[in-house]
């Protein structure tokens, strides 16, 4: 069996309650804290003592005040006498509160009734502000907007001005070299911060963008067409990227035959795609309009355009500014590659392209191949969407600008269709042929005549 465990007794004696002689314990003793220090019971002796001191004090505070008064009442030829409302006092009893009734209506607190003359329109505002019960709050909110409008107006010539000092023009170069030896990986941060700012054609000229390279510049555009407005970006592709891509292009294409363009420029132009009212206003209409596009360019940038959508409404004023311009060989290339996109394009557009095609009906040089290449795309996309006088006019223009292999096709589109505002139907029973064969043939199957096979 096993052995019973034993009881635990206590060695030390046991203490009487109260007694703290041999009370003995591991535990420090804490220090008493300063306000369980300062809560320690005055003596009565002290405490009156205190009392008699303060009732003395009072009673002198308010033999002065009554000397005051009565000076004043003495004195009545004072200029100016400010309201003795120490009778108003906390300190005083709840009785001598009750009992005080007002002042008069017909007294003034003042001594001299020529007070309210004296008194300037910032005292005015002052008073009113205190006596108003939200004069605190407005008077805040005020200063409040105030701040505001001139921490705005510190901004705003922050950002307007130019930074003309030595170091900024250190830090935009700087950054201008390690954008012409850019190839990959993190973007500098400045070139984020250009975008934001108001000077940021000043500021980017200090970076030299000519001399950047092709991936700084696929960076930049993307940075530029996401974080700017239309306006900017549209200053963005005309001052610095067209340029750009031209003379990559110019130097380039005999390195590099079957792709004239880097394939980071390549993608910037997509990149660029994304502000399509920029891209056109900034990029398209000046190369047109510049006369001197080359086959390279109008190749690669029309490679481009076909390969991106465009939405309808920008690919309409890009097909209504085009057949505006004056003719341009390269011109003609853009048109047929935004008209074989198939865009629903309003009447307004299609009449400015018959007007387009129109120009040339007194023309006596025969019209290049690109020009009959877009008038057929033409009339293969929209011929339903024509009215009968424009494709009259168009048969008697291919009339006079002929083309061998293609006139015969465009010819044929504008007769095989129906004109604008004719339903399918009516186009079937105008261009249905009549049969020959009144009546069904019937075939008897016991009937049918002997089919010579080979002999063996």
């Amino acid at each position: 069996m096993s052995k019973k465990r034993g009881r635990i007794t206590n060695p030390e004696p046991f203490l009487p309650l109260g007694s703290d002689a041999f009370f003995s314990s591991n535990k420090r003793s804490k220090q008493q804290k300063n306000h369980q220090l300062h809560q320690k019971l005055l003596p009565s002796a002290a405490s009156s003592k205190i009392l008699k001191e303060a009732l003395l004090q009072q009673k002198e505070i308010q033999h002065e005040e009554d000397n005051e008064i009565n000076f004043s009442d003495q004195n009545p030829n004072n200029n100016f006498a400010l309201p003795q409302l120490h009778g108003l006092k906390d300190n005083r009893g709840e009785d001598d509160v009750g009992d005080f009734e007002g002042f008069p209506e017909t007294q003034t607190q003042f001594g001299q009734h020529g007070f309210e003359d004296e008194i300037d329109e910032e005292d005015e505002k002052l008073l009113e502000a205190f006596l108003s019960k939200d004069g605190r709050l407005q008077a805040l909110a005020d200063t409040v907007v105030d701040r505001i409008k001139e921490k705005d107006a510190q901004l705003s010539t922050e950002t307007k001005t130019t930074p003309k000092s030595d170091e900024y023009i250190e830090l935009y170069k700087g950054v201008g070299k390690m954008l012409s030896k850019y190839t990959s990986g993190k973007i500098p941060k400045l070139l984020r911060h250009i975008a934001s700012m108001e000077c940021w054609e000043e500021v980017l000229n200090l970076t030299e963008p000519e001399n950047w390279s092709p991936h700084a510049m696929h960076q930049a555009t993307r940075i530029f067409a996401s974080t700017m407005d239309v306006k900017k970006v549209e200053r963005f592709y005309k001052l610095v990227l067209l340029p750009f891509v031209r003379r990559d292009i110019r130097n380039n294409k005999k390195l590099r035959v079957h792709h004239p363009l880097h394939p980071a420029l390549h993608l910037a132009l997509k990149k660029a795609l994304y502000k399509p009212a920029a891209f056109n206003k900034g990029f398209l209409f000046p190369l047109c309009e510049s006369r001197t596009c080359s086959k390279e360019e109008a190749r690669i940038i029309g490679d481009i355009l076909k390969k991106m959508s465009i939405p309808v409404l920008h690919s309409s004023v890009a097909l209504l500014k085009l057949a505006g311009m004056e003719y341009f060989s390269k011109t003609s290339l853009f048109i047929t590659i935004l008209i074989e996109k198939k865009y629903a394009l309003p009447y307004r557009v299609l009449d400015a392209l018959v007007a387009h095609f129109m120009k040339y009906y007194d023309e006596s040089d025969v019209m290049p191949v690109v020009w009959h290449q877009s008038l057929l795309a033409f009339a293969q996309s929209y011929k339903n969407e024509l009215t009968k006088e424009d494709k009259t006019n168009l048969k008697t223009l291919v009339g006079r600008q002929r083309h061998n292999s293609i006139t015969s096709d465009i010819l044929m589109e504008l007769n095989n269709s129906r004109n604008r505002g004719e339903k399918d139907d009516d186009l079937m029973s105008i261009s249905r042929p009549h049969s020959l064969v009144t009546k069904t043939i019937q075939e008897d199957r016991f009937d049918i005549p002997d089919v010579p096979m080979e002999e063996d």
